[in-house]
């Protein structure tokens, strides 16, 4: 009878240990990283790189499902609603996610409906024409913009995007117009110059190789400082425009995500931003690192959301 009540409290602890073992094997197969832009953009390529780098620290397969659309709120929203907390389903968070609710009616609330994970990087924006576009300084484009208003045209990666915010606040700021064409991505927009349909590609650094390549000028970047790569271009504030922009984002999957499942998933893609391969690649589209753990980047979303309220205010387009 001892025998038998102790080879029973023995499999008993031996089922416990199983469950709790595999309760904490995380992850157990591929994890989904949505990106919520078209294939071939600086965001997508330098994500990918992320994920390649982040792989073998992880310890599964990272795969990427580009969700384009709503200027990159509607992937993470559409995996905020959808996905199931379980950390097998993440995405990419751009600023727009921060805005969306005051652009738009919606049920989607950015501080209560994403678990963050781990902030990344930042953008290098600017603002670039084609080669033989007549000017030849931003300075000009304003001087042209205000005599012409409304005629000169600008592609953005969509309605609701910081570019497409960021030209809304330098028009106020320079009491021009201009007018706004909304795109999917930069390869749309960057084909759209190319063709002389717009005359602006105001992006991020997905036309960098058009630059490089001597098919585009860069008139302007929007940072703090100039830029690594492109040294010769000034600053909005360099050129007299009180405005900095770089639209830091991250990494955040659906509300009720457990510790336990945040933490390794900040752990790998904290370790990914350390390879050469990622570095290299944020070289290329010069970003810069601008790493937060995950309590630091929920923060950092309740700022920012606090902000955008105020700026969507202040140029017309609130609509909460």
């Amino acid at each position: 009878m001892k025998r038998s009540a102790t080879a029973a409290i023995a499999v008993a602890l031996g089922l416990a240990m199983s469950g709790s073992a595999g309760a904490q094997t995380f992850p157990a197969k591929p994890v989904t990283l949505v990106v919520p832009w078209p294939a071939g953009g600086s965001t997508d390529l330098v994500m990918r790189s992320l994920a390649n780098a982040t792989q073998k620290h992880l310890g599964q397969s990272i795969v990427i499902e580009n969700k384009p659309g709503a200027g990159g709120a509607l992937g993470p929203v559409q995996m905020a609603a959808n996905a199931a907390p379980d950390g097998y389903t993440v995405a990419q968070i751009p600023i727009t996610v921060f805005r969306f609710p005051f652009l738009q009616k919606t049920s989607f609330d950015p501080l209560t409906d994403l678990s963050y994970v781990i902030g990344l990087t930042g953008y290098t924006f600017g603002v670039a024409v084609r080669s033989d576009a007549r000017w030849k300084s931003f300075q000009e484009l304003i001087a042209d913009a205000k005599a012409n208003p409304g005629k000169i045209t600008y592609g953005s990666p969509g309605a609701g995007t910081s570019l497409h915010i960021g030209m809304e606040q330098i028009a106020k700021l320079q009491d021009i117009k201009w007018t706004h064409v909304p795109f999917k991505g930069g390869a749309e927009i960057i084909n759209a110059v190319l063709g002389g349909h717009v005359d602006i590609d105001a992006d991020s650094t997905s036309w960098a190789p058009q630059v490089n390549a001597g098919q585009f000028r860069l008139l302007v970047t929007w940072g703090a400082e100039r830029t690594k790569n492109w040294t010769t271009v000034p600053t909005l504030k360099e050129v007299g425009i009180d405005l900095v922009s770089n639209s830091p984002f991250g990494i955040a999957g659906p509300k009720g995500m457990e510790p336990k499942i945040v933490a390794p998933l900040h752990d790998a893609f904290h370790k990914g931003m350390e390879e050469p391969s990622y570095k290299a690649e944020m070289v290329k589209f010069d970003q810069e690192p601008f790493y937060m753990n995950s309590a630091d980047y929920r923060a950092y979303a309740q700022r920012t959301v606090a902000e955008q309220k105020q700026i969507m205010g202040e140029i017309g387009l609130r609509q909460d």
